[in-house]
């Protein structure tokens, strides 16, 4: 393992660096001077405080790459993309509106196929949306609207020095062909079985088990581990040999994989052996890789070897940190 050569993979992923642009949108988007919106860009959803409750509000985009190379992975992931943003706060997803554009009839029908077989076995509906019937190009973009408890919503910006790093994934899994970086977990799976392996962030929100949390997305577990700690205004030091892998999957590839069902959570010590028996009451493998820092230095080792991954200091992924309430 060259911990230089992975430390240029990761630093130049486009599932990192297709982020950067995050900073110069959201700074034309205020929210500071609305009282119910209690966490916004930053975060996997917005968090807006209704009655006794919290609503989760997040959408995503597919991108362009996807929907050409498969637009029935297109459609599905635009529902799991949006149900994992939901579960990795600590919520339970309610339902989705979607955004259709059409300039293919046979790659829409490929994408609407696979938007039908998550909301199956996701037990989610899309209740509503628009149709553009008429575009230059395919597009699919989905919202989604959950809810938790206020006091249970798992936020990506409350990382604590002295927690514990864990590292939750499905082991169990497969990249699909011309899809050398997205790792399916779900397509094959009893349908029960996925539905409570999403459930349990919600039971260790409502427990009161972590500090923070992100469900492990197109940057991969280290990318996404890096968007924690910088909305957070922290580091970490990370073991490379401690991350949970598949067998016969290449490491470097898998450290840049989005995960189908995986997820990034930083806790006390103390409830780590917790949280690691629910996932694994799930079938999902996870393991403590580090802890979190007090500096906004984010390093990786291997044995003997250590090199700074990201440097928050000067590196900007997102560019969302707590102190500007993005």
């Amino acid at each position: 393992m060259d911990i230089n050569e992975i430390v240029e993979i990761v630093r130049n992923f486009p599932g990192i660096t297709r982020k950067h642009p995050i900073q110069d949108v959201v700074k034309y988007l205020p929210t500071a001077d609305f009282k119910d919106i209690l966490a916004s860009a930053g975060e996997d959803a917005a968090v807006i405080k209704y009655k006794e409750d919290c609503l989760l509000f997040a959408a995503d985009g597919i991108m362009e790459s996807l929907m050409k190379v498969n637009p029935f992975y297109a459609g599905y992931f635009a529902v799991l993309v949006n149900i994992n943003d939901v579960a990795a706060m600590g919520g339970r997803p309610l339902a989705m509106v979607d955004v259709v554009s059409i300039r293919d009839n046979r790659i829409c029908a490929q994408v609407l196929k696979g938007m039908e077989r998550a909301v199956r076995k996701f037990n989610v509906p899309i209740v509503g949306g628009h149709t553009h019937p008429d575009c230059e190009y395919n597009a699919i973009d989905i919202a989604i609207i959950g809810t938790a408890p206020c006091e249970s919503v798992i936020y990506s910006h409350t990382a604590e020095v002295g927690d514990d790093v864990i590292f939750v994934m499905d082991l169990d899994g497969f990249y699909p062909p011309d899809l050398s970086f997205a790792w399916d977990t779900t397509t094959n799976k009893d349908d029960s079985l996925v539905r409570r392996q999403i459930e349990i962030m919600a039971q260790i929100g409502e427990a009161g088990l972590a500090s923070a949390a992100k469900d492990m997305s197109n940057p991969g577990c280290l990318g996404t581990l890096g968007m924690l700690l910088e909305t957070s205004g922290k580091g970490a030091l990370v073991h490379l040999n401690r991350i949970p892998t598949p067998e016969g999957v290449d490491f470097k590839q898998w450290l840049v994989s989005y995960q189908g069902c995986g997820f990034v959570i930083t806790c006390p010590p103390k409830n780590s052996a917790m949280v690691l028996d629910l996932f694994s009451s799930v079938g999902m493998t996870g393991a403590v890789v580090g802890s979190v820092e007090d500096s906004p230095i984010f390093r990786i080792k291997n044995g003997d070897e250590e090199r700074v991954l990201f440097d928050f200091s000067k590196d900007k992924i997102t560019g969302c940190i707590r102190k500007r309430r993005c």
